[in-house]
């Protein structure tokens, strides 16, 4: 009797161990995710498409892998936060915005060519596309950050303001201060080719230099332009769309191998239907801040395709030589790129016809 009540002890604990041992090791792993946009997530699309990968990485996952967001740079600048990312000691996963991206890896500068994308469409099936997605091993096995997915950064299509005239054509360009990124070589070889002075500032210096007459105008999304009220010292918005502006989203390639197959899987998809949920919301809230353009702006500016082509002509050239010879990325690669863009442009375009077109 006695032995057979111990008996019944030892396995009532061993029974306690085994089931509230088990939900006390169901965290496994932690996903810490930085990123620099706003936390807001009626309006940014990035706040959004993150909190949806949380809730839905820690179900799918039965808890195993716990995610943390951080944004508003919490956690530091993009630069710093992206290199911690690579041994993911901290930082598992962040975003950094093309420009950041590109200084880990330089052929990313390719993603700045001038009218790559005529339109969303051709623009996400890119970014979705196979030949993409070799592009972007290639940037792993380079830096060690895996890629998760690219966001619309702000929306992409990039459009001017400035405070002297409305620009329409190439030729409105002429001496006009346009401010760059800081360090982004790319934007400064284009706006001189424009005729334009470039005046690299960092995003904190822009509104203050607007305002002061450092320079005339910069250029962004309408998303960001809204959000930044350049309306208050720029009276001009001209949505010329030379540059669809992008962000890059990794994930420690070293950590993400310590994972069980079932884990990395789980992350790689979710991310997908969470870089697809930005897309939508970011080019929601660049055409709402477009109309918003319009009301508060003195005037605004939508060129026809006829006028984009004159853009084109001028900046494609000149970017090429930039890239190619200064930059030195080979022309043979930037051939390739281009190639591939306008291919997979005209398929998403052909299979919309195909499918849908009268029969």
């Amino acid at each position: 009797m006695f032995k057979s009540k111990k008996l019944v002890i030892l396995s009532l604990v061993l029974s306690f161990l085994l089931v509230f041992g088990g939900l006390a090791g169901a965290q496994e792993y932690t996903m810490t995710v930085s990123h620099y946009t706003i936390t807001d997530t009626e309006v940014s699309g990035i706040a959004a498409s993150l909190l949806y990968f949380e809730n839905m990485v820690e179900t799918r996952s039965d808890g195993s892998i716990d995610v943390k967001i951080f944004g508003n740079s919490s956690l530091g600048g993009v630069q710093e936060v992206t290199r911690q990312t690579v041994n993911g000691d901290t930082v598992q996963s962040s975003i950094a915005y093309g420009g950041v991206f590109a200084t880990f890896f330089p052929k990313y500068q390719l993603m700045y060519s001038p009218y790559l994308f005529e339109n969303y469409r051709s623009a996400w099936a890119f970014m979705d596309s196979d030949y993409f997605a070799e592009f972007m091993d290639e940037a792993r096995q380079e830096t060690g950050l895996r890629h998760l997915g690219i966001y619309d950064d702000g929306g992409g299509f990039v459009a001017f303001t400035n405070n002297k005239r409305l620009i329409k054509n190439p030729e409105d360009m002429e001496g006009l201060r346009i401010r760059t990124e800081g360090g982004n070589a790319a934007q400064l070889a284009m706006m001189e080719a424009l005729g334009a002075e470039a005046v690299p500032l960092p995003w904190g210096d822009v509104t203050t230099a607007l305002a002061s007459g450092v320079a005339d105008g910069q250029f962004n999304a309408p998303y960001v332009n809204a959000f930044a009220k350049f309306w208050e010292v720029n009276d001009y918005s001209s949505w010329i769309k030379f540059m669809f502006n992008t962000a890059v989203w990794s994930v420690s390639d070293e950590w993400f191998k310590t994972l069980p197959e079932k884990e990395q899987n789980i992350i790689l998809t979710t991310a997908e239907e969470a870089i697809d949920m930005a897309r939508g919301i970011n080019a929601q809230q660049s055409l709402l801040d477009w109309e918003k353009s319009k009301e508060e702006f003195e005037d605004t500016y939508n060129p026809p395709p006829e006028v984009m082509n004159e853009w084109k002509e001028t900046l494609r050239p000149a970017f090429y030589e930039w890239v190619t010879e200064d930059f030195g990325i080979a022309e043979e690669e930037v051939d390739e790129f281009w190639n591939k863009a306008e291919e997979i442009s005209n398929e998403v375009d052909n299979k919309i016809i195909t499918n849908y077109g009268v029969k």
